[in-house]
Parts: C-alpha cells; sequence; structure tokens
C-alpha cells in the first residue's frame, strides 16, 4: 500500500511533468479557448488518481494512467454535455460523428503529436497580444503546471497580481481569438523571440531564484531545458538562437550542483568544487553551441550569432577553465562589451565590471560600476561597489556598500553572502 507522502510525491512530480501535455493536448481538440475547461480536466483526474491510487496502489506507469484517464474524461464531457459544436475548428470536420471521437483523441495523445500540441500552446501564451509579464505567467501555469503561489513567490508578486495576469492573458486569447498554430515567415521570427526570452527568464528565475527560501529552483531549470529541447527538435524553430539557448542552459546547469554547500550556502564561483560540475551537460553545451550556427553562414557567423551565443560562449570558457584564475577573463570582458550592443542593460554592464576586476583589476572595475545608472535598488551591484572599493583599500566606501546591499539582499542566504564579504573590511 502506498503512503500519503509517497502519493502526494508522485502526484506532486507527475502534475508538474505531464498537466502541461495534457492541456496543450485538450486546447488542441477544444480549442485554446477553451483552456478552463482542460484545465479542469486535468484537476479532475489528478483528483482521482489520489483517490483510485490511495487504496489500488500506484499503476506500473502513473503517467500513461493519467493520459488515459484525462483522455477519457475529455471524451465523457464531449459525449455527456453535446459539444460537438465547441471542437477546435480544425478538428470539427473529422469528428461529425460520436464514432470518431474516441480515435481522434487517440491518435493526438500519441508521442510525437502530444510533443506537437506543446509547441502550439507555447506559442499561443507568447503571442504578441499578451502583454510581455503575462505571458510569462502563462507559460508557467500552462505549460509548466506551477500554481498562482508558486509564480507569485518566483517573481515576488502576490498571489492576485498573478491571478490578475492569467486572467488578462486568457481573455486576450478570447479577444483576438488567439489559435494553437506555430506561425509561419516572417511572423515566425518575431514569436519565436518571445518564446525564448520567456524560457530565459524561466531559467533565470530556477538558477537565481527570488523566492525566499530557495535559491536554487532545479524544477524551473528543468523546465526551461525541456521547453527549449522541444524547440530544437521541430525543424521551423530549430534556428541558431534556439540552440544557443540551450547550450547556456546546459551550461549553467552543469554547475547547479556546486552552487550550494550541504547547509545551504552559497558558493561563489570561485569557490566551487570543479569536479562537481555536471560534465555530460557541459559536453552537450559545446554540442549544441557548436552546432548553432548554420553551414551557409559559416562564412560570416555574425549574421545568426543572438544574445544567447555570446553568453553560452562565455559559459562555455567558465565551464573549459581548468581553475578560476585561469579563466580568460580578458575574453570574457571583450564577450560582455559585444553583449552589451546586443542587449544593453545594467546587469550586462555589472557582469563585465565583474570581469574587468579579473582581467585588469579591481581599480578600472570600480570606474566601470560608477558609470552604472538603474541598479540602486540592486543588492549585488552594491556587494559588488563594496568588493572594489575594499580591493582598492577604500574601506569607508565598501561598509557602506556592503551595508546598503545587506538592506537590500531578498533573502537570508544572500544577506548572510553580504556579512560575510563585509567581515573581510576592515574596521576604521
Amino acid at each position: 500500500m502506498v503512503t500519503e507522502h509517497q502519493l502526494q510525491s508522485v502526484a506532486a512530480h507527475l502534475f508538474r511533468h505531464e498537466s502541461g501535455k495534457i492541456k496543450a493536448v485538450l486546447s488542441r481538440i477544444l480549442g485554446i479557448q477553451q483552456l478552463e475547461t482542460a484545465e479542469d480536466i486535468v484537476q479532475d483526474t489528478l483528483l482521482q488518481a489520489m483517490h483510485t491510487w490511495s487504496y489500488k496502489g500506484l499503476p506500473a506507469n502513473p503517467a500513461a494512467w493519467l493520459m488515459k484517464s484525462a483522455k477519457n474524461r475529455a471524451i465523457d464531457l464531449l459525449r455527456r454535455q453535446n459539444r460537438f459544436n465547441q471542437i477546435s475548428p480544425e478538428y470539427a470536420y473529422l469528428l461529425q460523428t460520436d464514432s470518431e471521437l474516441e480515435p481522434a483523441l487517440d491518435q493526438l495523445f500519441l508521442d510525437h503529436e502530444i510533443r506537437d500540441s506543446q509547441l502550439r500552446m507555447i506559442f499561443a501564451c507568447c503571442h504578441p497580444a499578451i502583454p510581455h509579464e503575462s505571458q510569462v505567467a502563462l507559460t508557467l501555469k500552462t505549460l509548466c503546471g506551477l500554481s498562482n503561489a508558486e509564480i507569485a513567490r518566483a517573481f515576488l508578486n502576490s498571489e492576485e497580481t498573478i491571478a490578475k495576469r492569467i486572467y488578462r492573458a486568457k481573455e486576450k486569447i478570447n479577444s483576438e481569438s488567439i489559435s494553437l498554430q506555430v506561425p509561419a515567415g516572417p511572423a515566425l521570427t518575431e514569436r519565436l523571440d518571445a518564446v525564448l526570452n520567456s524560457l530565459y527568464l524561466l531559467f533565470n528565475e530556477g538558477y537565481n531564484s527570488s523566492h525566499p527560501e530557495q535559491l536554487i529552483r532545479e524544477d524551473l531549470c528543468a523546465e526551461s531545458m525541456r521547453l527549449c529541447h522541444l524547440l530544437t527538435e521541430n525543424k521551423e524553430t530549430n534556428r541558431p538562437g534556439t540552440r544557443a539557448l540551450l547550450s547556456l542552459i546546459c551550461f549553467q546547469s552543469s554547475r547547479l550542483g556546486a552552487r550550494l554547500d550541504d547547509q545551504g550556502q552559497i558558493i561563489l564561483l570561485q569557490y566551487q568544487d570543479r569536479s562537481n560540475w555536471y560534465r555530460p551537460l557541459i559536453k552537450k553545451g559545446f554540442e549544441y553551441l557548436d552546432t548553432s550556427i548554420p553551414i551557409e553562414d559559416m562564412a560570416d557567423p555574425m549574421r545568426s550569432i543572438t544574445p544567447y551565443h555570446l553568453e553560452a560562449v562565455i559559459a562555455s570558457l567558465h565551464a573549459a577553465a581548468p581553475s578560476f584564475e585561469k579563466t580568460n577573463w580578458i575574453k570574457i570582458h571583450q564577450l560582455y562589451h559585444l553583449l552589451l550592443q546586443y542587449r544593453p542593460g545594467p546587469v550586462v554592464a555589472m557582469n563585465k565590471a565583474i570581469a574587468a576586476a579579473y582581467a585588469f583589476g579591481s581599480r578600472e572595475a570600480l570606474e566601470e560600476l560608477l558609470k552604472i545608472e538603474g541598479l540602486e535598488k540592486y543588492y549585488l551591484y552594491h556587494a559588488c561597489l563594496g568588493e572594489m572599493y575594499s580591493n582598492n583599500g577604500q574601506f569607508k566606501e565598501a561598509r557602506l556598500s556592503f551595508e546598503k546591499a545587506l538592506s537590500l539582499a531578498p533573502n537570508q542566504r544572500e544577506r548572510e553572502l553580504v556579512q560575510q564579504k563585509m567581515a573581510t573590511c576592515p574596521l576604521l
């Protein structure tokens, strides 16, 4: 007999990994305008699973059980309520009779059709008619199985704010008659950029979580990798930027196991045990990076370069370096300089300044940091200032910067990191 704890754990895992697939397939049949109906079916399926498994035990293949159960509930709904008129126009002509319903759904629950449905859903969630912040929230909710509470914690918003964003996104889906289609032609480039940006933000939130208690959300990192990999499997979306982003995700994910100690304390890059970096992912990162430029663009690779390429190359230099000290910091500084042209912003400028510290010294880094605007409320900026001031012997300025960083740090672990840096700064 499965225990309540085991059941809860399995159910949570399955819901996170399977709910998005089921919702994508059901929305393809019902139409994305019936997304809430698809969500209700998924929720009912999970409740049924919890009830059934509690006394019958876990099935041999729980994921397949959920898929079959959701399919059967969708069939029952359509038959019971005679909702054939609400079926997506794409399939309405196939489903003129009740007898055609089950074979059609069987076909759409095949693995390759599930992948295609998820791909369509990603582009629907990132439709340009939907505000950007709502795009990310809807993607996390619909495809990644996150609750409103989890999304709220991830982005330091209230549940009410997230609920409103998702509601507005669904309203746009209805008012703009958004369909579950992968765009073609010039529209694909614009829409793919939005999709990649959402996955980039999803990964960053997992890697440097704003959650007050979880510094790393490996579930978010894994979801961004899974969805990005899905894009590479489709010939229309397997573009240079897609492969470069997946390369970056692989490189960064390889270090997840080395970023926290046994007490959950942050281990900075320079102190990480590189033997704990996951080499198979590093290998994958190089493979995706090496194949991210089309053969026809090899003579002029800048034609295909995206910001994800530059970040992936920076990550690759860290991955290839035998030690922190032997990292090619001059090259990394050059790459951040180039990245600023592609993606101007204060955080990129800050990372460039940090690279300058190891490439040329703290004085040059400090000069770069003091020119940056827009990071007054970002604790890492003030922590970097404190470190550079301290390295230059400007201890009064260093302590003031560390104190500012301490006041802005979003959680206890990061406050502890700032305090460690402050401890190295001599008292005046």
